[in-house]
């Protein structure tokens, strides 16, 4: 069989409108003789409004009982979506993460699919059916509703994917691709075509919303090419590949950037071995996510400054954290929450010489202090002032020429 996963957005079926829109895309890949499989989110806004009454019933509400309330959403537009294609004469049904069943390992909110079972679903393809599966969700072990997360319906289309082996992994959104970064910010920013799972993940994990950095470590580890593309627009999308499927002569493919970051830094740190282990348990035992870390060792090796960034949500709760640490000694805690990340990415780095240099040179050029630097093989990230960010980000996409 040729067989198509189609996944599609919060806001691509953020209302009946859009899913009649929606619907008729679909209705186009049959025509195509393609045998369809349909991986849909809730309806924009729909888990945020069941977030926020699990809030108002409960500061500490049941994981078990989260999950089954926020999948609930991908089950509304499983059945509009299912609903609409039978009434425009198509057979279809809306699949929950159980009927299949989609099979989960790990935590509540956190799951990963472990296994699909296939056979109900061929079954009903070879039928002529639609199947429209619930993004975000499945069941472990227990028989309890799980869910993997926010962004977890491209999780679920990519290892729909990878199960039945389609031909085709295509994800539908509001946006019509992958840009050079954010083109509300940047008017010049440019759709990339092509983009490698690595520099793909890279983004992602810095700051770019178009998916969310463990789908696509999914799709690069069972090598599912993605096809992001808008769901408003009839345009061509990105391809997201292995990087030996691209032919490009840009050095850096991207500049990604957050605006909510915060920096801590403890000064005067007792230095001896496992100090930053103990310092960091507490605050992953919090799910508190640390991301840049810089470490200065005194003259006299008896003492150290550490630095780390976090989200500033989480500020609060960690200066809590450090605080009442009593395995750590300090001298002094501080914070500041007014700083911003601002990320080159590009496989071309590997092999091209001063692109650190240009980096830092057109920051400098421009008076933009440097606080923190972090890298890796294809990405280099600043922490700069906010009220730097929006010209560092128009610095470096122009130095890099990615207006072009």
């Amino acid at each position: 069989m040729k067989i198509v996963v189609l996944k599609f957005g919060g806001t691509s079926v953020g209302s009946t409108n859009r899913i009649k829109r929606v619907s008729k895309i679909i209705i186009s890949y049959i025509k195509k003789k393609y045998k369809v499989i349909v991986a849909t989110s809730a309806m924009s806004g729909v888990t945020n409004e069941l977030v926020r009454k699990s809030k108002e019933i409960s500061n500490d509400f049941l994981a078990e009982e989260y999950d089954v309330l926020v999948s609930s959403g991908e089950q509304m537009s499983c059945s509009l979506i299912a609903g609409r294609l039978n009434h425009l004469g198509y057979k279809s049904r809306s699949w929950l993460g159980w009927q299949i069943p989609i099979l989960t390992t790990g935590n509540h909110s956190a799951s990963r699919i472990k296994s699909i079972y296939k056979k109900n679903i061929i079954k009903y393809l070879k039928s002529g059916g639609i199947p429209i599966v619930a993004g975000f969700q499945g069941i472990n072990s227990h028989s309890r509703i799980t869910t993997i997360g926010r962004g977890g319906t491209d999780a679920s289309a990519i290892m729909l994917a990878r199960f039945f082996k389609a031909q085709k992994c295509i994800i539908y959104t509001d946006v019509d691709g992958v840009y050079t970064t954010d083109p509300n910010s940047i008017k010049k920013a440019k759709k990339i075509k092509v983009i490698s799972y690595d520099e793909m993940l890279e983004m992602a994990s810095l700051g770019s919303k178009v998916m969310q950095p463990h789908s696509i470590q999914d799709a690069r580890l069972n090598r599912i090419d993605i096809n992001v593309k808008s769901s408003f627009k009839n345009l061509p999308g990105t391809i997201i590949t292995k990087r030996k499927n691209i032919l490009s002569d840009k050095i850096i493919r991207g500049v990604s950037f957050t605006k909510n970051d915060a920096k801590v830094t403890l000064i005067g740190v007792k230095d001896k071995p496992g100090v930053a282990a103990s310092i960091f348990e507490p605050i992953y035992k919090n799910s508190i996510n640390v991301d840049m870390v810089v470490q200065n060792i005194s003259s006299n090796g008896k003492e150290t400054d550490l630095t780390f960034t976090i989200k500033n949500e989480d500020l609060f709760k960690t200066q809590k954290l450090l605080k009442k640490n009593k395995k750590i000694n300090f001298r002094k805690l501080i914070v500041d929450s007014k700083v911003s990340k601002v990320s080159i990415v590009g496989v071309g780095m590997i092999t091209t010489p001063g692109v650190t240099y240009r980096m830092f040179n057109a920051l400098a050029k421009k008076n933009i202090n440097i606080i923190v630097i972090s890298t890796s093989e294809i990405k280099i990230s600043v922490l700069v002032n906010r009220k730097d960010l929006n010209n560092a980000v128009k610095v470096l996409h122009k130095e890099f020429n990615l207006e072009k």
